[in-house]
């Protein structure tokens, strides 16, 4: 008698804990639904043996963190590895030539008698090329300060 009930006893035992205890495969589909839900996109879960593993790219740190305090809610996982990384920034295009400075600029050197110099302006730098005679090196250049432009890329050169 003694010997059935032990018997009974561990095959209960055995169902109950077989029962409670997730696969790795059941965790990883309830985490992958988890971030599903939240709308937590570019992140891979695999799960093995209860720890959870987060690879992709995500947006931002804020990303980030939210997957991983979302699998470590699923019930079942004993630990998360958060690998995930973040997209690098965009890189600014550069932006188009100015063309009312560039305007303004040509005029002012028109003015000037700065004949032969030639003005581009570009992420607001302002490069001066061309050649000019000698005696109006000097005024093509203050001309261009007067106007306010600083940085200015010099590669105007003095003719005879």
């Amino acid at each position: 008698m003694k010997i059935k009930i032990l018997t009974v006893f561990t095959l209960a035992i055995a169902l109950f804990l077989s029962a409670c205890g997730k696969s790795d495969a059941d965790l990883a589909k309830a985490v992958n639904d988890k971030l599903a839900a939240e709308k937590i996109t570019g992140v891979t879960a695999v799960v093995k043996d209860g720890v959870a593993t987060l690879t992709g790219e995500v947006g931002d740190i804020t990303v980030k963190n939210k997957a991983e305090a979302s699998v470590k809610s699923v019930e079942g996982i004993k630990s998360v590895t958060n690998n995930l990384t973040m997209k690098p920034l965009p890189v600014a295009t550069p932006s188009a030539p100015d063309p009312a400075l560039t305007a303004k600029l040509d005029d002012a050197l028109k003015a000037a008698g700065c004949t032969g110099a030639a003005v581009a302006v570009s992420n607001g730098k302002v490069t001066v090329t061309g050649e000019v005679p000698a005696a109006k090196f000097t005024t093509c250049i203050q001309t261009i300060q007067q106007a306010g432009i600083t940085g200015i890329d010099n590669q105007l050169k003095k003719g005879k």
